[in-house]
């Protein structure tokens, strides 16, 4: 029988994903016991797309059920999930959007000296070496913290990636992604593919890409996307695009987990969050970071300031119930605040170039 390419990649991620989900299947019925440790500190549109082009702000709908590949579920006790292609990734890190390189450092810092192990940056944020010299300052050993960055469309190629590289002063990068899905997004995808090869980094994946756009490279890729990066918080939970990317064995990180700087004080006090969040003896962000891990979001709360760092670590020694997670799923509304690239090339260069100018990100 004839298999086309995306039965293909799925066979053989099948194949090679078997025993990694046989080892992970006893997380999925395991409760967190109460307790005062840290796991953090360890050594361890088609479918989805709006008109505007905000991707994942409807519900997408799964292909044939047959042969896929579905994501490794989290392990709640010791804050780490498996990526389809059997590396381990942390659940909970520092987003590092809109920190200047000074800010980047002294928050990277933090967060590694507070028992976090998975940074996020992004060569637009024009913090990279910021982010690098925070990393290098804390004196984590390499093999026990993992380093996200993402690519931007004028850079999708190897010298982007080796850009990248130097910026941070790593010798390679955990998780590389494609943060938008415009320009040679294709090419962008195999130089990555490439750099996986060469030992230059250990797993890629999509930032802001809609289900056909995912697809799209999926047909052209010999590597599946291992992570997709999404807008998702408690007014935009993208169910439906995780569960289409679950087929792929791909998993969702979110970023914006409380709405963003200007929206988490409304997030925060909700009624329904205050009230659970008390119930618990938690703050509202750790309240909303655990709705987030429980979901099989990996969620990447940016902070600037050592004490919430702080406080966003402590979230393995308590546990949403059922009703109260369907209280807070209750909340969505399927509303993005990022207005996505629009959907022809010029809106897309209009708007990349009104984030440059307000947020001062570098898209050369």
């Amino acid at each position: 029988m004839k298999m086309n390419r995306r039965q293909f990649l799925l066979s053989g991620m099948a194949f090679a994903a078997s025993g990694i989900l046989m080892a992970c299947e006893e997380y999925a019925s395991q409760t967190l016991p109460p307790s005062e440790s840290n796991p953090l500190s360890g050594t361890s549109k088609d479918d989805n797309q709006t008109e505007t082009g905000v991707p994942g702000t409807e519900e997408g709908t799964p292909g044939e059920s047959d042969g896929f590949v579905h994501a490794a579920p989290f392990d709640l006790v010791n804050g780490n999930v498996l990526l389809n292609n059997g590396i381990e990734m942390p659940i909970l890190g520092l987003g590092t959007f809109n920190l200047s390189t000074r800010e980047a450092q002294t928050s990277v810092t933090n967060a590694l000296n507070s028992g976090m192990r998975l940074i996020d940056t992004a060569a637009a944020y024009n913090n990279e070496t910021g982010v690098g010299a925070g990393i290098k300052a804390a004196g984590v050993p390499r093999d026990q913290f993992f380093v996200t960055t993402k690519l931007w469309p004028s850079n999708y190629n190897m010298n982007g990636i080796d850009a990248a590289l130097r910026n941070l002063d790593l010798d390679y990068i955990d998780l590389l992604l494609l943060h938008q899905p415009s320009g040679d997004y294709i090419g962008g995808y195999k130089a990555m593919e490439q750099a996986v090869a060469d030992g230059k980094v250990r797993a890629i994946g999509l930032s802001n890409f809609s289900t056909s756009q995912f697809d799209e490279v999926v047909a052209a890729a010999s590597i599946l996307p291992a992570v997709h990066q999404v807008e998702t918080h408690l007014h935009n939970q993208q169910a439906g695009m995780q569960r289409y990317i679950d087929q792929y064995g791909t998993l969702l990180e979110g970023w914006f987990p409380f709405g963003g700087r200007t929206n988490c004080q409304t997030f925060f006090n909700l009624p329904e969050v205050q009230e659970i969040a008390a119930g618990h003896g938690k703050s509202p962000a750790q309240t909303i970071i655990r709705w987030h891990l429980q979901s099989g979001h990996i969620t990447i709360p940016g902070s600037r300031n050592a004490d919430h760092i702080q406080e966003n670590t402590q979230v393995f020694d308590f546990e949403l119930t059922e009703e109260e997670m369907s209280v807070l799923n209750a909340l969505n509304r399927n509303a993005a605040f990022f207005p996505g690239l629009g959907v022809t090339d010029e809106e897309a260069q209009e708007r990349m170039q009104q984030w440059a100018n307000e947020w001062g990100l570098n898209i050369n």
